[in-house]
């Protein structure tokens, strides 16, 4: 089993910037590529942010483009998000993921093993 925790969620007015974190614990980390998802209230989780197992590639969903960034530190079994210019639809509750081997890419659901249970991001106007 892979533990994930995430930490760094909160409020922050729109604008704003959040770093949030996920730690990685019981696996080789730098086995797994890793991902951020969101899940805002009535709606599917979506895809955020993506990352290769060494962090040379990176994958972002076009809502998100120049505004977050995803980094690990595999040293560290960290993963990051960086959030700048936050609007107050990125409100969601995010949650990380791992994909063994990164199989099948780092954009869907579908292809993660392991999950966080999640933090909560609110953006207020």
């Amino acid at each position: 089993q892979l533990q994930l925790v995430e930490s760094g969620g909160g409020l922050v007015q729109a604008g704003g910037s959040l770093r949030l974190s996920c730690a990685a614990s019981g696996r080789t980390f730098s086995n797994y590529a890793m991902g951020w998802f969101r899940q805002a209230p009535g709606k599917e989780r979506e895809f955020v942010a993506g990352i290769s197992r060494g962090g040379g590639i990176t994958d972002y969903a076009d809502s998100v483009k120049g505004r977050f960034t995803i980094s690990r530190d595999n040293a560290k079994n960290t993963v990051y998000l960086q959030m700048n210019s936050l609007k107050p639809e990125d409100t969601a509750v995010y949650y990380c993921a791992a994909n063994l081997f990164g199989r099948g890419g780092t954009t869907e659901r579908t292809n993660y093993d392991y999950w966080g249970q999640g933090t909560q991001v609110t953006v207020s106007s």
